[in-house]
Protein backbone atom coordinates (compact mmCIF):
# COMPACT_ATOMS: atom_id res chain seq x y z
CA UNK A 1 0.00 0.00 0.00
CA UNK A 2 1.25 3.59 -0.85
CA UNK A 3 2.52 5.23 2.20
CA UNK A 4 3.70 8.75 3.72
CA UNK A 5 7.10 8.00 5.34
CA UNK A 6 7.97 11.42 6.01
CA UNK A 7 6.79 14.84 4.89
CA UNK A 8 7.42 15.28 1.09
CA UNK A 9 7.85 11.40 1.18
CA UNK A 10 5.92 8.70 -0.41
CA UNK A 11 6.58 5.33 -0.09
CA UNK A 12 5.17 1.58 -0.86
CA UNK A 13 4.75 -0.83 2.29
CA UNK A 14 4.21 -4.33 1.89
CA UNK A 15 3.33 -6.41 5.23
CA UNK A 16 4.03 -10.28 6.25
CA UNK A 17 0.56 -12.37 6.22
CA UNK A 18 -0.01 -13.25 9.66
CA UNK A 19 -1.24 -17.19 8.74
CA UNK A 20 2.39 -17.47 6.56
CA UNK A 21 4.50 -15.59 8.38
CA UNK A 22 3.44 -15.92 12.20
CA UNK A 23 2.22 -13.68 14.30
CA UNK A 24 4.04 -10.18 14.70
CA UNK A 25 6.55 -8.29 15.57
CA UNK A 26 8.51 -9.29 12.18
CA UNK A 27 12.25 -7.51 11.51
CA UNK A 28 11.99 -4.43 8.92
CA UNK A 29 13.45 -4.49 5.36
CA UNK A 30 13.93 -0.92 3.88
CA UNK A 31 14.01 -1.26 -0.44
CA UNK A 32 16.12 1.03 -2.04
CA UNK A 33 14.80 1.30 -5.77
CA UNK A 34 17.00 1.73 -9.09
CA UNK A 35 17.14 4.23 -11.20
CA UNK A 36 14.14 3.61 -13.02
CA UNK A 37 12.50 4.72 -9.38
CA UNK A 38 9.46 3.42 -7.39
CA UNK A 39 7.66 1.15 -10.31
CA UNK A 40 6.21 -2.13 -10.58
CA UNK A 41 9.33 -4.21 -10.77
CA UNK A 42 10.19 -2.60 -7.01
CA UNK A 43 6.63 -3.35 -5.43
CA UNK A 44 6.80 -7.00 -6.70
CA UNK A 45 10.28 -7.17 -5.06
CA UNK A 46 8.33 -5.24 -2.00
CA UNK A 47 6.25 -7.65 -2.01
CA UNK A 48 8.32 -10.89 -2.11
CA UNK A 49 10.00 -9.35 0.56
CA UNK A 50 7.03 -9.54 2.44
CA UNK A 51 5.78 -12.95 1.74
CA UNK A 52 9.26 -14.32 3.24
CA UNK A 53 8.26 -12.75 5.89
CA UNK A 54 9.64 -8.88 6.66
CA UNK A 55 7.75 -5.58 6.89
CA UNK A 56 9.12 -4.18 3.78
CA UNK A 57 9.01 -0.75 2.81
CA UNK A 58 10.30 1.10 -0.26
CA UNK A 59 10.52 4.70 -0.18
CA UNK A 60 10.15 6.69 -3.50
CA UNK A 61 13.38 8.85 -3.94
CA UNK A 62 12.19 10.74 -6.46
CA UNK A 63 8.76 12.19 -4.07
CA UNK A 64 9.99 15.70 -4.52
CA UNK A 65 10.14 15.91 -8.65
CA UNK A 66 9.69 12.69 -10.36
CA UNK A 67 12.74 11.11 -12.57
CA UNK A 68 13.55 13.93 -14.38
CA UNK A 69 13.93 16.46 -12.03
CA UNK A 70 15.29 13.98 -9.40
CA UNK A 71 17.64 11.48 -11.22
CA UNK A 72 21.14 13.25 -11.41
CA UNK A 73 20.58 15.08 -7.60
CA UNK A 74 20.34 11.30 -6.47
CA UNK A 75 22.89 10.52 -8.17
CA UNK A 76 24.96 13.27 -7.45
CA UNK A 77 24.33 12.26 -3.25
CA UNK A 78 25.27 8.91 -4.15
CA UNK A 79 28.42 9.49 -5.57
CA UNK A 80 29.22 12.29 -2.38
CA UNK A 81 27.80 9.75 -0.03
CA UNK A 82 25.63 11.92 1.34
CA UNK A 83 22.15 14.35 1.12
CA UNK A 84 18.50 14.12 1.18
CA UNK A 85 18.14 10.30 -0.33
CA UNK A 86 20.25 9.15 2.89
CA UNK A 87 17.81 10.99 5.11
CA UNK A 88 15.00 9.47 3.02
CA UNK A 89 16.46 6.17 3.80
CA UNK A 90 16.91 7.10 7.44
CA UNK A 91 13.61 8.39 7.67
CA UNK A 92 11.99 4.87 6.01
CA UNK A 93 14.69 2.86 8.68
CA UNK A 94 12.92 4.83 11.78
CA UNK A 95 8.96 4.42 10.93
CA UNK A 96 9.86 0.44 10.40
CA UNK A 97 11.76 0.29 14.01
CA UNK A 98 9.20 2.25 15.31
CA UNK A 99 6.31 0.54 14.53
CA UNK A 100 4.76 -2.29 17.18
CA UNK A 101 4.88 -4.82 15.13
CA UNK A 102 8.51 -4.27 13.87
CA UNK A 103 11.32 -6.04 16.43
CA UNK A 104 13.46 -3.38 16.10
CA UNK A 105 15.50 -5.28 13.55
CA UNK A 106 15.75 -3.48 10.06
CA UNK A 107 17.95 -4.50 6.93
CA UNK A 108 18.25 -2.83 3.74
CA UNK A 109 17.92 -4.13 0.26
CA UNK A 110 19.40 -2.13 -2.90
CA UNK A 111 18.89 -2.27 -6.68
CA UNK A 112 21.85 -0.74 -9.47
CA UNK A 113 21.99 3.00 -8.05
CA UNK A 114 20.23 1.20 -5.21
CA UNK A 115 22.42 -1.05 -4.45
CA UNK A 116 24.83 1.48 -4.04
CA UNK A 117 22.81 3.25 -1.46
CA UNK A 118 22.36 -0.06 0.17
CA UNK A 119 26.22 0.11 0.53
CA UNK A 120 26.43 3.30 2.00
CA UNK A 121 23.59 2.92 4.29
CA UNK A 122 25.56 -0.25 5.62
CA UNK A 123 27.38 1.63 8.14
CA UNK A 124 24.55 4.05 9.03
CA UNK A 125 22.28 2.29 11.47
CA UNK A 126 21.17 -1.26 9.93
CA UNK A 127 21.14 -4.30 10.51
CA UNK A 128 22.16 -6.39 7.18
CA UNK A 129 22.40 -5.15 4.09
CA UNK A 130 22.06 -6.54 0.86
CA UNK A 131 23.14 -4.94 -2.00
CA UNK A 132 22.12 -6.14 -5.61
CA UNK A 133 24.80 -5.22 -8.39
CA UNK A 134 25.58 -1.83 -6.45
CA UNK A 135 28.42 0.04 -7.08
CA UNK A 136 30.86 0.25 -4.24
CA UNK A 137 32.17 3.81 -2.69
CA UNK A 138 34.96 5.88 -4.14
CA UNK A 139 36.07 5.80 -0.92
CA UNK A 140 35.59 2.82 0.78
CA UNK A 141 37.01 3.61 4.37
CA UNK A 142 32.76 3.97 4.42
CA UNK A 143 32.26 0.59 4.57
CA UNK A 144 34.79 0.29 7.96
CA UNK A 145 31.69 0.10 9.40
CA UNK A 146 29.29 -1.86 7.93
CA UNK A 147 26.45 -4.11 9.44
CA UNK A 148 27.15 -7.82 7.82
CA UNK A 149 26.96 -7.57 3.60
CA UNK A 150 25.60 -10.45 1.36
CA UNK A 151 26.08 -8.79 -2.30
CA UNK A 152 24.80 -9.98 -5.38
CA UNK A 153 27.20 -9.15 -9.08
CA UNK A 154 26.88 -11.07 -12.55
CA UNK A 155 30.17 -11.61 -14.01
CA UNK A 156 29.22 -9.98 -17.58
CA UNK A 157 28.59 -6.75 -15.85
CA UNK A 158 31.73 -4.70 -17.37
CA UNK A 159 30.88 -1.91 -15.15
CA UNK A 160 31.53 -3.25 -12.26
CA UNK A 161 33.86 -5.55 -13.33
CA UNK A 162 36.09 -5.31 -10.05
CA UNK A 163 33.01 -4.83 -7.37
CA UNK A 164 32.92 -8.10 -6.04
CA UNK A 165 36.92 -8.17 -5.37
CA UNK A 166 37.22 -4.84 -3.75
CA UNK A 167 34.20 -5.66 -1.84
CA UNK A 168 35.59 -9.09 -0.22
CA UNK A 169 39.14 -7.78 -0.13
CA UNK A 170 37.35 -4.87 2.24
CA UNK A 171 35.36 -7.40 4.45
CA UNK A 172 37.71 -9.96 4.98
CA UNK A 173 40.21 -7.41 5.86
CA UNK A 174 37.85 -5.30 8.49
CA UNK A 175 36.04 -8.88 10.12
CA UNK A 176 32.61 -7.95 9.01
CA UNK A 177 29.94 -10.35 8.19
CA UNK A 178 29.57 -11.16 4.35
CA UNK A 179 28.67 -13.37 1.56
CA UNK A 180 29.59 -11.74 -1.90
CA UNK A 181 29.00 -13.84 -5.01
CA UNK A 182 29.14 -13.58 -8.31
CA UNK A 183 27.11 -14.96 -10.93
CA UNK A 184 29.23 -16.19 -14.42
CA UNK A 185 25.56 -16.26 -16.66
CA UNK A 186 24.79 -12.95 -15.39
CA UNK A 187 25.21 -9.34 -16.10
CA UNK A 188 23.60 -5.90 -14.62
CA UNK A 189 20.05 -6.47 -13.58
CA UNK A 190 20.02 -9.80 -13.34
CA UNK A 191 17.60 -9.72 -10.53
CA UNK A 192 15.23 -7.11 -11.95
CA UNK A 193 12.16 -7.73 -14.72
CA UNK A 194 11.56 -5.10 -16.48
CA UNK A 195 8.62 -4.69 -19.45
CA UNK A 196 10.13 -3.02 -22.27
CA UNK A 197 9.42 -4.66 -24.78
CA UNK A 198 11.95 -5.01 -27.57
CA UNK A 199 14.29 -3.15 -25.58
CA UNK A 200 14.48 -6.37 -23.08
CA UNK A 201 16.17 -8.25 -26.25
CA UNK A 202 19.02 -4.97 -26.68
CA UNK A 203 19.76 -5.43 -22.89
CA UNK A 204 20.24 -9.12 -23.47
CA UNK A 205 22.61 -8.20 -25.80
CA UNK A 206 24.62 -5.64 -24.48
CA UNK A 207 24.57 -7.85 -21.17
CA UNK A 208 21.93 -6.74 -19.03
CA UNK A 209 18.68 -8.17 -17.82
CA UNK A 210 17.02 -10.58 -15.83
CA UNK A 211 18.42 -14.16 -15.02
CA UNK A 212 16.36 -15.82 -13.60
CA UNK A 213 18.74 -19.02 -12.08
CA UNK A 214 21.20 -16.67 -11.02
CA UNK A 215 18.23 -14.38 -9.57
CA UNK A 216 16.59 -16.88 -7.45
CA UNK A 217 20.04 -18.23 -5.65
CA UNK A 218 20.49 -14.47 -4.88
CA UNK A 219 17.23 -13.89 -3.20
CA UNK A 220 18.29 -17.81 -1.78
CA UNK A 221 21.24 -16.61 -0.25
CA UNK A 222 19.92 -13.01 0.77
CA UNK A 223 16.88 -14.78 2.98
CA UNK A 224 19.29 -17.23 4.73
CA UNK A 225 21.53 -14.21 5.52
CA UNK A 226 18.53 -12.23 6.94
CA UNK A 227 17.09 -14.98 8.63
CA UNK A 228 20.72 -14.98 10.50
CA UNK A 229 20.69 -11.56 10.92
CA UNK A 230 17.83 -9.94 11.53
CA UNK A 231 15.72 -12.32 12.89
CA UNK A 232 18.45 -13.77 15.61
CA UNK A 233 17.68 -12.33 18.82
CA UNK A 234 21.34 -11.89 20.12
Amino acid sequence: MEISVAEGLRGYLAEPHAKVSGEPPWPGVVVIHDALGLNEDARNITDRIATAGYLALAPDLYSQGGFVRCVRSVFRSLMAATGKPFEDIEAARHLLADRADCTGKVGVVGFCMGGGFALVAASRGFDASAPFYGPPPADMSILDGSCPVVGSYGKRDRGLADAPAKLEAKFSERGIPHDIKEYPNAGHGFANQFHLGPLNLLGKVAGMGYERDSAEDAWRRVFAFFAEHLRSTS
